[in-house]
């Protein structure tokens, strides 16, 4: 997941005003309203600091629907997990949401005790309750008051903060590590109908396999149990508990123990086995744990956060090839292995067609290596999108390039929402980057008058000028920025001296009525695809755009929407074909205005990509928001090429730099090895080099630290949103930045540059 650029800020901005706007529109004395109705202006109060208000309408909402609320969490026998069966306790969910904004308004009062009781209530009465995160997802409201109480408990926030802790990760020794590194599998059984629908391994030698294998490797089931070592963690008790909550545990010899034993499928097993074995440095052991996945259950299946299908078989191959990429010195390289998921791109399993080819390994040839690469000299164009100054071709057999003022262009980009300590777009308080100017100097504050604190004492000493957060950026190979042109204004005078001194262009963003922005729909249901009206709307805003924009010499290129096919307020998500073709119209509309620059999309992974491939020939770069974890970005830039044919490049990613558990150091560690991974991937899958010919390039989340996103944007919080392929298993939102702001007193201008800065400096400086 995901998880937003500006979109976010903007996204929360109108919310707000939304339902600032409904609360002109009807008086307090009408009609009893619905849960959800007195959620939504107790959030509105909540965000304005109205202390009277807020309590006014959490306190109706827990008067009127607590009775249906406990009768709702009483049915429940477990969490509810797909969307309409939490819709359908949706009193449960608001009661409990009531409870936690009276919660969050006593903490903001500093009434901690009186805050913890309330957090308590939820916790003991309405555990099964969500509650809706207008960026995309449900979060469990009893699960965040833990940690609200947590938050109380520590005493002090800003010494919770800065306490460090360091915990060792236990080796793993392995009793049986098998007689193999890369096994031959075909002296054990017979591969059949390889590339087809029909695959299969048959094995005809299990014993001989499960030797060559070693313990935690399919078939081998057996050795794990007579490990000395497993023996001894069940005596000390620690295999006790479920198998994810060992998956991100310091203790990798139990996560081991307790994953190779585990009841999940065996797909979702061996894969999980071979993380916990990467992570403890056995790379051969892993990836003998990845390929079994591959060549044993192909098919396998697991599912997202966000209630996604996720397949294994193609994850393990991606991490395959990226632990070689890592560790040239095993001198193998996996080639063929190929694992195509027909009607993969949607939200079901059921009509699934697994086409596989497991490939095979063979030894590296270091003379293949040294033999010259073709160049763009050397090979003809065999397609050509567009004709302006920024357009794209395809080299026979080498793939795609963008291409700026006749020289090949990379997206080096980084998303750039520099927001003061203590906005929020939750409270209407979100301000202008371009305009804020606090120190009265005239100038935009981040891009202009940002400063390093390079002792990180909180201060601004002598040698630690206002350096400006172009320069910073210009100074690790920045070349790109992503905006969207509503409902903020935009400062031309601004992105053209950021062009024109610094080097760095705009990809410029219209939602696509993604929010409801743009399309003048209400913010639920949100914007209907085949509305005239929402339509007619969306056309004008993109026109505005293009008009405005298309002149000015900074922009590169135009992208539309922002993760629309996940749907929420908007229809994309359930008529992804009125979305695309109409996305499409507006791709040929923007070139009848503007031949001079390509048209992209910001999808939400690759959610219906076939869709898009089918209906939206149009636009000409594939672009989508995707966080899948420190080996890159998987199967995507096949899989647009197998879809679609269309250069590609990621619109955001990223992984912040907090880990829970180990220290704030050890957590830049680890972000600094997500993006360098990232970005790794991004480079090998570009034109003339071994992956899939069709990356451009990528945009970082995010340049600095926002604040807000925990809901108190006075607070760096570090409680997790979602769970994903993080460090930790958690993305921490409030910690995604290259830069930090410190501890937030002289924000907007302190940076402190994180170990990914430096990564970036040296990958594209």
């Amino acid at each position: 997941m995901k998880k937003l650029c500006n979109v976010i800020l903007i996204a929360g901005l109108l919310f707000t005003l939304h339902f600032a706007h409904y609360t002109l529109h009807k008086t307090f004395a009408q009609e009893t309203l619905s849960s959800s109705e007195l959620i939504a202006r107790a959030w509105a109060a909540h965000g304005k600091k109205d202390i009277e208000t807020t309590f006014k309408y959490t306190q109706e909402c827990i008067e009127l629907y607590k009775d249906r609320a406990d009768k709702e969490q009483s049915s429940l026998k477990a969490l509810p997990k797909a969307k309409d069966e939490i819709e359908a306790v949706q009193s449960l969910n608001d009661v409990a949401t009531a409870y936690f904004i009276q919660a969050e308004s006593q903490m903001r009062q500093q009434k901690l005790e009186e805050a913890k009781r309330i957090f308590k209530i939820i916790i003991d009465n309405y555990y099964y309750a969500q509650a809706w995160d207008m960026r995309g997802w449900y979060w469990q409201v009893a699960e965040v008051s833990k940690q609200s109480i947590k938050k109380i408990e520590s005493g002090s926030i800003e010494l919770e903060q800065k306490k460090k802790v360091s915990q060792l990760a236990t080796k793993i020794t392995l009793y049986d590590p098998g007689k193999e590194d890369f096994i031959d599998y075909e002296k054990y059984g017979e591969f059949k109908d390889i590339g087809t629908k029909d695959y299969k391994y048959i094995i005809k030698d299990q014993e001989g396999l499960s030797v060559a294998a070693g313990e935690g490797v399919y078939p081998n089931t057996s050795s794990v149990r007579l490990d000395p070592e497993f023996k001894k963690a069940q005596g000390e008790n620690r295999l006790e508990g479920n198998q994810w909550d060992f998956l991100h545990s310091p203790d990798l010899e139990a996560a081991f123990l307790k994953w190779a034993t585990a009841s999940e499928p065996q797909g979702v097993k061996l894969y999980y086995t071979g993380l916990i074995l990467e992570n403890a440095g056995l790379i051969k052991q892993a990836i003998k744990c990845y390929y079994a996945a591959v060549v044993h259950f192909p098919g396998s299946y697991g599912w997202t956060y966000f209630k996604t299908p996720w397949y294994v078989g193609q994850a393990a191959i991606s991490r395959i090839n990226f632990l070689l990429r890592r560790n040239p010195q095993l001198g193998y390289r996996l080639v063929d292995a190929d694992i195509h998921i027909i009607n993969g791109y949607d939200f079901h399993v059921a009509n699934d067609i697994v086409v596989t080819n497991p490939g095979k390994f063979v030894k590296v040839d270091l003379l293949e290596k040294l033999k010259a690469k073709p160049s763009p000299e050397s090979l003809n164009i065999e397609k050509r999108l567009g004709k302006g100054k920024v357009h794209l071709v395809k080299y026979e057999g080498a793939g795609w390039q963008l291409i700026v003022d006749g020289k090949p262009y990379v997206i080096k980009g980084v998303t750039y929402a520099p927001t003061k300590v203590g906005q929020s777009p939750d409270e209407g308080t979100l301000g202008n980057w371009m305009e804020e100017d606090f120190n009265n100097n005239g100038k935009a504050d981040g891009p202009y008058d940002a400063f390093v604190d390079k002792n990180k004492n909180g201060a601004q000493d002598a040698d630690e000028p206002g350096v400006g957060d172009f320069q910073l950026m210009k100074d690790i190979g920045v070349n790109t920025i992503r905006l969207y042109h509503h409902p903020q204004k935009v400062k031309k005078e601004v992105l053209r001296d950021m062009y024109s001194n610094y080097g760095i262009r705009v990809i410029m963003g219209d939602f696509l009525g993604k929010y409801t922005i743009g399309s003048g729909a209400p913010w639920s249901p949100g914007t209907d695809y085949n509305n005239a009206e929402h339509k007619k709307n969306m056309m004008e805003s993109v026109t505005n755009m293009i008009l405005e924009f298309k002149d000015e010499p900074y922009i590169l290129f135009w992208v539309l929407g922002n993760e629309n096919v996940y749907g929420y307020a908007c229809n994309a998500d359930k008529d992804p074909v009125a979305f695309f073709k109409f996305a499409n119209e507006v791709a040929k509309h923007i070139k009848s205005l503007d031949p001079e620059h390509p048209v992209a999309i910001a999808s939400g992974d690759i959610v219906y990509l076939d869709v898009f491939g089918k209906y939206a020939p149009d636009i000409d770069i594939f672009g989508a928001n995707a966080y899948r974890g420190n080996s890159g970005f998987g199967f995507l830039w096949r899989q647009v090429k197998r879809e679609a044919d269309r250069p590609a490049f990621i619109t955001e990613f990223g992984c912040s730099a907090y880990f829970e558990g180990k220290s704030l150091d050890t957590g830049e560690e680890y972000q600094a090895d997500y993006h360098r991974g990232s970005w790794e991937d991004i480079e090998s899958n570009m034109a003339f080099k071994e992956g899939s010919g069709n990356a451009i390039g990528g945009v970082v989340f995010e340049w600095v630290d926002e604040w807000w996103k925990g809901y108190e944007p006075t607070i760096h919080d570090k409680k997790g949103t979602w769970i994903g392929p993080f460090p930790d298993g958690t993305m921490h939102e409030e910690w995604l930045g290259l830069t930090a702001q410190g501890d937030g007193r002289l924000s907007p201008f302190l940076r402190e540059l994180r170990r990914a800065y430096y990564t970036y400096k040296n990958l594209w400086g």
